[in-house]
């Protein structure tokens, strides 16, 4: 019974009940709070760091076989590339590294992997790829080409290599990043033959994209 001026009794004195699903939007709202934070947190370190993309060149050039009979090239190329890391407090990964010819824009040998290395800052390398070719056959306008700067005394080759880095910085590293490194290479061919240590025409710093 009711007495005068009294309350109404609404039968829940307990604490109120969350809605269902108000919950999970919190535990969203607060982990979408901590991925715009960590993304925040790695674009102050990318902007503040700024890598820059590592750099290649050819330091030489030798050929140990270059013959050409009825539009089938067989070659063995051998090239020594200087990788720079011109990055301070920023340390390269190559988890990935392969390098192939090209001539006239056709591929004239097979892939080869290079074998995977840490690059710290400032360090530079020198990666010595060798490079076989058997019998590949060439479309008749490029072996036309390569007949003629042979007769002339010059070859023009790119040497392309493909692969995935990976940035560092002090205990933090980056996702994997694609790496394609081109490199053209014009080089004057010996007079006595085909073989042997070639020299190179300036110019031969390699083109990077990551």
């Amino acid at each position: 019974m009711q007495g005068k001026g009294g309350s109404k009794d609404c039968g829940n004195h307990g604490s109120p009940r969350l809605l269902p699903g108000r919950g999970f939007r919190r535990c969203m709202g607060s982990l979408f709070v901590l991925v715009v934070i960590a993304l925040f947190v790695i674009l102050v370190v990318y902007l503040v760091l700024h890598p820059h993309k590592p750099r290649f060149y050819v330091q030489d050039a030798t050929v140990h076989q270059l013959n050409l009979t009825n539009g089938l090239l067989t070659s063995s190329l051998q090239f020594s590339i200087v990788s720079h890391n011109p990055n301070d407090r920023i340390g390269v990964y190559y988890d990935s590294l392969n390098a192939y010819a090209t001539y006239a824009g056709e591929q004239i040998t097979p892939q080869c992997s290079l074998t995977p290395f840490y690059q710290g800052d400032n360090d530079v390398d020198v990666l010595s790829p060798i490079l076989y070719g058997n019998s590949v056959a060439l479309a008749p306008f490029v072996a036309d080409h390569l007949n003629y700067e042979k007769q002339n005394g010059v070859l023009s080759l790119t040497l392309k290599m493909y692969g995935r880095i990976r940035w560092k910085v002090g205990s933090w590293t980056s996702g994997r990043y694609h790496l394609n490194v081109n490199c053209f290479a014009i080089m004057g061919m010996r007079n006595s033959g085909n073989a042997g240590q070639v020299p190179l025409q300036p110019g031969t710093r390699c083109d990077v994209e990551v």
